[in-house]
């Protein structure tokens, strides 16, 4: 499980209480402002997306919660072994492994080559999917880029209505206009405060962990379609290693490479 977007959120609301003071929180609570802001955002997010989109949201919550998903070492074990079988028994002895994989797409690029397509059309078809998740997840980011966007415009709308209630309650003969002026006045200043939290702390950081789920996957996905191109080309199994860990870290690499010894040049 990943805790990072949590204690992000929970140290930022401590930071700010702190620099608030506790004895002055309640200065920063301002219904109308909230109503404003949050419900401004919602429906203009409502606006621009839709239902099919929009209830997902509880999902990329648990996306930015979830541990990480690829095991990028482990996988390339699962090619290794994969590409032993092919060298010793052929293509088709992989189908019957190919049961065993739970990953989807994995599963999918090895049956791939197992019914012997080229492999121009294997490589066309696998990436065709890893360009149709990409477009899924650009949109699934843009949802909570744009509510970034328009919690701080809403938060603009609320200090103008406050400013401009603010503005008209002013009795310039001093028959009481001052009465609602600190009220105004704080909603017009509440609002830009609500704005660029909600941006800042809440959407901004969801899009961006989004963004690295995604690259976590392409990397898997890539992998995997290298992996499988070149256990159908009959490459050898120790080259096949080195060619897939060379997008980890250096470190990584020479420690799984002195784990692997020999034995994925064996065949």
């Amino acid at each position: 499980m990943d805790l990072t977007t949590l204690i992000g959120w929970i140290l930022a609301a401590v930071l700010i209480v702190n620099g608030i003071g506790v004895d002055k929180l309640g200065n920063f609570f301002d219904m109308p402002s909230l109503l404003i802001v949050v419900g401004g955002t919602i429906a203009g997010l409502v606006a621009c997306y839709p239902f099919r989109i929009l209830k997902d949201i509880p999902k990329h919550i648990g996306i930015c919660f979830r541990g990480k998903k690829y095991n990028i070492p482990k996988t390339v074990d699962q090619i290794i072994d994969l590409a032993m079988i092919a060298r010793q028994n052929g293509l088709l002895a992989l189908e019957e492994k190919a049961e065993e994989i739970k990953e989807p797409f994995f599963k999918s690029a090895v049956l791939l080559i197992v019914d012997a397509n080229d492999p121009d059309k294997v490589r066309a078809v696998l990436e065709r999917q890893v360009e149709d998740m990409m477009s899924r997840h650009e949109i699934a980011k843009g949802l909570y880029v744009k509510g970034s966007a328009l919690a701080p415009a809403f938060g603009m709308i609320g200090t103008l209505v406050g400013l401009i209630n603010m503005l008209k309650g002013m009795d310039l003969s001093g028959s009481g206009g001052a009465s609602t002026l600190g009220q105004d006045m704080g909603v017009a200043l509440i609002t830009t405060f609500y704005g660029s939290a909600f941006s800042n702390i809440i959407f901004h950081p969801i899009a961006q962990k989004l963004g690295v789920r995604e690259d976590e996957e392409i990397l898997y996905d890539t992998t995997v379609i290298e992996g499988v191109l070149a256990i159908q080309a009959g490459e050898n199994p120790k080259s096949i290693r080195e060619h897939l860990l060379a997008s980890l870290p250096q470190s990584v690499q020479k420690k799984l490479m002195k784990n692997a010894g020999d034995g994925g040049g064996e065949g």
